[in-house]
């Protein structure tokens, strides 16, 4: 039997938030390991760049602009993403939103439906909307970009880490309900990844200190530092791996004592 690895040609994996950060990372990652890659986010010139850059490295991407809250959207991306790869294989939850910063208490009901709309319920739409698709292809992979708020509050993050929580309870369900349909759903926990939706937990020096003080490894990680998890969830090697959260977090969790 040979060795798996993470060779992922033939299959065609759906990025949403990959114009930067994080999604782009991954994107750039399936890509060179041989996915077909289909790129969204809410600007469409943002997705372009990347686009350009996976298929000036010899990758195939396409790029088509989505709002996650927005079903018919969601229903145009789908239909774009078959009409120029052929289907789905991979999906990749990661387009997230925090409008709110500050006590819990303080945030506004819009805050609430904005957070829950994008980070939750644009999950599930591409879930659901994949599921089919996948199951008719043999199985899938559903990859929910979660997060370390998910399991532990995070200051001034209350929303935030409530829909976190949600997305590792929304994993395991579909995890339990497509099982039979070789559909595997798992999550991806980063801790604090340097990133343009980050920033303001790094361009501050003080703030940046009393974060990286709490982590073992006294850093943040680069984006590219999450895609190891993804393409372990997305290829072959995780065909036993379902309703799981990986927490790539530099021991954020575990906590520091230095």
């Amino acid at each position: 039997m040979p060795i798996p690895d993470f060779n992922l040609e033939g299959n065609v994996a759906l990025i949403t938030g990959a114009s930067r950060g994080i999604g782009q990372a991954i994107a750039e990652a399936f890509a060179a390991c041989g996915a077909d890659v289909v790129l969204s986010s809410r600007k469409q010139v943002n997705l372009d760049l990347v686009a350009e850059k996976i298929n000036t490295a010899g990758g195939k991407s396409v790029a088509v602009a989505a709002h996650t809250g927005d079903q018919a959207a969601v229903d145009n991306l789908i239909s774009q993403a078959v009409d120029c790869f052929g289907g789905i294989d991979i999906l990749v939850n990661n387009a997230a939103t925090n409008p709110h910063f500050g006590p819990i208490l303080s945030a506004e009901e819009s805050h609430w439906a904005k957070t829950f709309d994008v980070n939750v319920m644009g999950y599930f739409r591409l879930a659901k909307a994949c599921a089919d698709i996948m199951e008719a292809r043999g199985g899938g992979k559903i990859i929910n970009m979660a997060s370390v708020a998910g399991k532990t509050p995070l200051l001034g993050m209350g929303v935030y880490c409530v829909t976190k929580a949600a997305v590792i309870m929304l994993t395991e369900v579909l995890a339990a309900e497509l099982a039979e349909a070789n559909i595997q759903v798992n999550a991806i926990a980063p801790g604090f990844v340097k990133t343009r939706f980050s920033r303001v937990l790094w361009e501050n020096q003080q703030v940046y200190e009393i974060i990286t003080k709490k982590i073992p490894q006294h850093r943040m990680a680069d984006p590219q530092e999450i895609t190891g998890a993804a393409l372990y969830l997305a290829s072959q090697i995780s065909s036993f791996t379902t309703g799981t959260t990986l927490f790539v977090d530099g021991g954020q969790l575990v906590g520091s004592s230095l």
